[in-house]
């Protein structure tokens, strides 16, 4: 075996001979079994890299396939996808590790999820190549997506396309077309990084770097194109802080830039006002609570009520006082925008900044120098 797609080929034609069926496949119906086998492998060939416990995982509701067409991608169908995934475990290729539901009441479940079997691993690793270097993204895909929250669930909408969504979808392309051309890389030992996955694996927040997810997605909220934003799904996004200086592109290393107080700069300014030059964290209880104020500060932006009770992650234990306290000390800190607060402002302050980093990233890929945002 010398290539993931002779290897696509030989199981398209071993699930085929599995298979009994009552009349062949028409053309069209042969080059999307064949699209739905490279689909199903490339995931498992990707999950292979990351970590042989990283699961992947499949959407058997039907209607899924047809809803939200916006998103779809047109030559993955439902017959043709489930085709393969039975065929895949028939061959004793893949392993269901726990079986999907879905709550029809509560309008909520979870997707099958599978891995690879030792025997696709051993293919795998016959194949020449990495996924990072030899998959190339899919440049054409909707990049532009749009949120809403429904029943307290964030899920997809659909929306109609006009000048602005077409114009940032074309300089993401743009910008997804630089990234591609690099390799993008986290120098680190072998032993470092079979570590850093077993951690990654084991946080519910993250997950297993793959090195192939290098093409960027657009995100907005709330059912709003004025609304979030932001730029999501680089791979170096999920890497934690300490592990960003040893980020590489094309074996180069990187130097990170940040924009200090950008919340609060924007803020302030957007309102006339002035931040002054003391740190706008800092201010409330000393450079030593600095992570802390700003996590809560942020938090307060960006809700739209008066988040009466403790955003659920921010922890107290080290400042020694209340929710209510501390809350009070950021609105005392910063009376010139305390009416700001509450109000849902930083889900617009998130697209503002998510203009900036497009005009960076813009700027830079028309230099052919990826800029990765964090």
């Amino acid at each position: 075996m010398h290539s993931f797609n002779e290897l696509c080929k030989k199981i398209s034609h071993e699930i085929d001979s599995k298979d009994i069926r009552s009349r062949s496949r028409t053309e069209k119906e042969q080059k999307r079994f064949d699209y739905a086998v490279t689909h199903q492998l490339i995931e498992l060939w990707k999950k292979h890299f990351t970590h042989h416990d990283h699961e992947s995982s499949i959407q058997k509701n039907k209607n899924y396939y047809s809803a939200l067409q916006i998103y779809r991608d047109p030559n993955l169908t439902y017959r043709m996808a489930m085709q393969v995934f039975e065929g895949l475990q028939k061959l004793n290729l893949i392993t269901v590790t726990k079986e999907g539901h879905y709550d029809r009441i509560k309008l909520e479940g979870n997707l099958t999820r599978y891995k690879a079997t030792h025997e696709l691993s051993e293919l795998f690793n016959q194949i020449e190549g990495h996924p990072a270097i030899s998959l190339k993204p899919h440049l054409d895909m909707n990049t532009i997506l749009l949120r809403d929250k429904v029943e307290g669930r964030r899920l997809l909408v659909s929306y109609e396309d006009d000048d602005d969504t077409n114009n940032w979808r074309k300089n993401l392309k743009d910008i997804n077309s630089c990234f591609a051309r690099y390799i993008i890389d986290l120098r680190l030992k072998d032993t470092e990084f079979t570590s850093l996955q077993e951690k990654l694996l084991n946080d519910d927040d993250r997950e297993p770097i793959d090195l192939s997810k290098k093409a960027l997605v657009r995100i907005f909220i709330n059912n709003s194109f004025k609304q979030g934003g932001r730029f999501y799904r680089g791979w170096w996004q999920n890497v934690p802080s300490e592990f960003r200086p040893y980020i590489t592109i094309n074996s180069k290393m990187t130097q990170e830039c940040d924009y200090s107080q950008l919340n609060p700069n924007m803020i302030y300014a957007l309102h006339n006002h002035e931040l002054g030059s003391e740190d706008a964290y800092s201010r409330v209880l000393g450079p030593e609570h600095r992570d802390i104020v700003k996590e809560a500060f942020n938090a307060m932006l960006q809700a739209n009520t008066e988040l009466k009770s403790k955003p659920s992650k921010l922890n107290l234990d080290e400042v020694g006082m209340t929710w209510t306290e501390l809350r009070q000390a950021i609105l005392n800190a910063h009376k010139p925008i305390k009416d700001l607060f509450f109000t849902g402002v930083g889900n617009r302050l998130q697209f503002e900044d998510s203009i900036l980093a497009e005009d960076v990233m813009l700027h830079f890929s028309k230099m052919d120098y990826p800029a990765l945002p964090v």
